[in-house]
């Protein structure tokens, strides 16, 4: 998609400096990502935290191995 967009020139050069990418289009495709990338963290870190895991009792490590090799 080709997009117009008012940046500013020194946020540019920054993206560019920190992503390492080889021009602006792939700088602020790396940029992107990253960004949606740590928003679908932050939301999946408060989705936990609202709903911590629970292990059932007696679960072991010993057990998942057993489990898996039943399979």
């Amino acid at each position: 998609m080709k997009v117009t967009a008012l940046i500013p020139d020194d946020m540019v050069a920054e993206v560019k400096k920190l992503s390492g990418g080889k021009n602006i289009t792939e700088s602020l495709l790396i940029a992107l990502k990253f960004y949606i990338n740590s928003k679908n963290m932050e939301d999946l870190i408060e989705e936990v935290r609202k709903n911590p895991l629970e292990f059932i009792d007696g679960f072991t490590a010993e057990g998942v191995r057993k489990l898996n090799r039943n399979r």
